[in-house]
């Protein structure tokens, strides 16, 4: 069995494992005015304007709510089939974020909880089966 790789370890990791899979953490950040915000990043507080020393890195939770979805009939990038549907999350620790819905993912609709896990879009040239985070409907 070939290992596991994520697609973009700088923006989320697999923490642990529970009965339904891998849990996934996200890689945020945190300023001393409490600012929570999503990705990590070093230019400056959204809400203060601190940087430096005043932003560390903290690992948020993939739960929140939905605020929207829509569904992507045509894309640009003749690599990214469509349909999709890309989802806006309210997550449970501040930050609001774009992502991907799962494609086994029930329908959604704003309102409902939905987690983020991790599913396999593929396998690189090693071999190796390619993990990226998907949300969908908290089970």
């Amino acid at each position: 069995m070939q290992p596991n790789k994520l697609l973009k370890p700088g923006l989320y990791s697999a923490a642990s494992h529970d009965q339904a899979g891998a849990i996934v953490r996200l890689k945020g950040g945190r300023c001393r005015c409490g600012y929570v915000f999503f990705p990590m990043q070093t230019y400056g507080c959204e809400r203060c304007g601190s940087h430096g020393d005043a932003l560390t890195p903290c690992e948020l939770s993939a739960k929140g709510t939905l605020l929207a979805e829509a569904t992507v009939h045509l894309h640009a990038d003749k690599n990214r089939p469509a349909p999709f549907t890309i989802v806006k999350v309210a997550l449970d620790d501040g930050p609001v974020i774009r992502t991907l819905l799962a494609e086994d993912s029930a329908p959604v609709a704003p309102g409902q909880r939905v987690s983020g896990r991790l599913a396999a879009i593929g396998q690189n040239e090693s071999g190796e089966t390619v993990l990226d985070l998907r949300f969908s409907i908290a089970s």
